[in-house]
């Protein structure tokens, strides 16, 4: 919108005017922008959250890690990638292959995304297509932050002669470290010095688990929580420090 300035030349009163004129006419100009601008910032703002909540995002990257259906790119920027559906020859497959993956984001769970196609670039620079998904999403198994504590209650001094501390509850945490003796998983549980307290035996390691540990490489030590079963008798438990059966559900730092 253009805006003349219209300064008549008829009078000293007139000319004496005219700051007052000029000023007026900058300030409604100045209103005029400001308020084309906030409409446009209104909109813009609009845009993003339409595309934060429904969006899909699209990136480019090498697979670090692949367990069952979990994918971890670090081009994904933190998220976790779930591949629902047949995948020809597994996701581990995937580890150390350059991809291109659109994923659907969906507010309920911020920290997922989920893989709508994945393309494999091939030994030509060009890029094949390998998974478009063919079925809805089930999140049975997956463990989300919110309301974790609650659900999986810290089970602290333990020891083989206080089967209390567990008996009773379906499901718990502890703090620990894997430890393989033969054909036998255990998690070793850590107390408040770092020592030995006992040994859970593991019957059943669930994929979201293994994912999280091979994606915390860098560590050692890790909250497990678990489904908790049955307690091993007490003259076992006497000898070995082995304190119940449980299923690892989810590993994670905290």
């Amino acid at each position: 919108m253009a805006i003349r300035l219209l300064i008549p030349s008829n009078g000293r009163s007139v000319l004496n005017r005219a700051p007052v004129f000029l000023g007026i006419t900058f300030l409604a100009f100045l209103l005029v922008i400001g308020t084309i601008a906030c409409g446009k910032t209104e909109e813009s703002t609009e845009e993003e959250e339409l595309t934060l909540k429904e969006g899909i995002i699209e990136f480019e990257g090498t697979v670090k890690v692949a367990v069952g259906r979990y994918v971890f790119v670090p081009e994904a920027r933190g998220f976790d990638i779930i591949v629902q559906g047949d995948f020809e020859g597994g996701t581990e497959g995937l580890v150390g292959k350059e991809v291109k993956i659109a994923g659907e984001y969906s507010p309920e769970r911020p920290s997922v995304l989920i893989a709508l196609t994945i393309d494999v670039k091939n030994a030509s620079g060009g890029w094949m297509n390998i998974f478009t998904r063919s079925e809805d999403v089930t999140f049975a198994g997956w463990i989300s932050q919110q309301g974790r504590d609650e659900i999986f209650p810290a089970l602290g001094d333990l020891a083989y002669n206080k089967n209390e501390g567990w008996e009773g509850k379906e499901k718990a945490k502890v703090f620990g470290k894997l430890e393989q003796s033969g054909d036998q998983l255990n998690v070793v549980v850590l107390g408040d010095k770092n020592n030995e307290a006992g040994r859970i035996i593991v019957d059943n390691f669930d994929d979201l688990a293994d994912f999280y540990i091979k994606k915390l490489r860098l560590f050692d030590k890790f909250w497990f929580y678990l489904d908790v079963k049955e307690t091993v008798d007490w003259q076992t438990r006497r000898r070995t420090r082995e304190l119940f059966h449980a299923d690892v559900l989810f590993a994670g730092l905290y």
